[in-house]
């Protein structure tokens, strides 16, 4: 992985990581995650190359919320990240207002799966105005509204424009299957509030890339694509 990410000019991965969770659906979300040790080891192996978003486990309460400050104990770990279709909870639901608490008091970001469910798990949970209320609320909190919000574009991109924190984040979905509204923005008022990602391995770095490449974008839109945004919304990676 080192080598591919020195080949391809990555800098840093961000890898979510959190504990076994114990969720309905069809989907075990948690069975992807990077667990704290392992990833306590490869930072320590390869310094600055990897970072943690850590996960929420929205069924432990209190528990979970104290689990978290552990975890962002270690500057490695650098935001929260909420796969919401596991909970089948909006965004604005009361178990994530005390993550939200802990990102403000912490300055760190929170980072969400927008838009469908790539599972066999209910999708409406994860529409993007549903960051409306603690967006208002948790104004010095910066969120990333990820995947692009499919099949709600519209509604993440609209959240991105009205809020100075609310971002959107591209992984999962590589340019050549952006919304145009995606273009739009990026190209637009956008410009430095999108997250490039690729949700690997659903996306290889190499393949989007290419297609980002192939974007033809400004020089300054291109590299704030890349992680200039990234380093101003996940202010740790600085």
């Amino acid at each position: 992985m080192i080598a591919r990410m020195d080949e391809l000019g990555i800098d840093t991965l961000l890898v979510v990581t959190g504990d076994p969770q114990d969720h309905p659906g069809a989907f075990d979300f948690s069975a992807m995650t990077a667990r704290l040790e392992d990833m306590r080891d490869l930072v320590a192996s390869y310094p600055g190359r990897f970072a943690a978003l850590w996960c929420l486990d929205a069924n432990r309460g209190m528990d979970g919320v104290s689990r978290a400050t552990y975890a962002l104990e270690y500057d490695w770990v650098v935001g929260l990240y909420n796969h919401v279709h596991s909970w089948d909870r909006p965004f604005d639901h009361a178990y994530f207002y005390p993550y939200y608490a802990l990102a403000a008091d912490l300055d760190v970001p929170v980072a969400m799966q927008s838009g469908t469910s790539g599972g066999l798990m209910p999708s409406e949970c994860g529409r993007p105005i549903g960051i409306d209320r603690p967006a208002i609320y948790f104004r010095t909190v910066r969120f990333v509204l990820s995947h692009t919000g499919w099949p709600w574009v519209d509604e993440a991109v609209a959240m991105a424009l009205k809020f100075p924190n609310v971002f959107l984040g591209t992984a999962a979905y590589p340019p050549r299957h952006w919304a145009p509204a995606v273009h739009d923005f990026l190209r637009g008022p956008g410009r430095t509030k999108t997250v490039f990602g690729t949700n690997f391995p659903t996306v290889g770095h190499r393949h989007a890339l290419a297609q980002v490449a192939a974007l033809d974008l400004a020089t300054e839109t291109r590299d704030a694509l890349l992680g200039g945004t990234a380093r101003r919304v996940f202010t740790r990676l600085s």
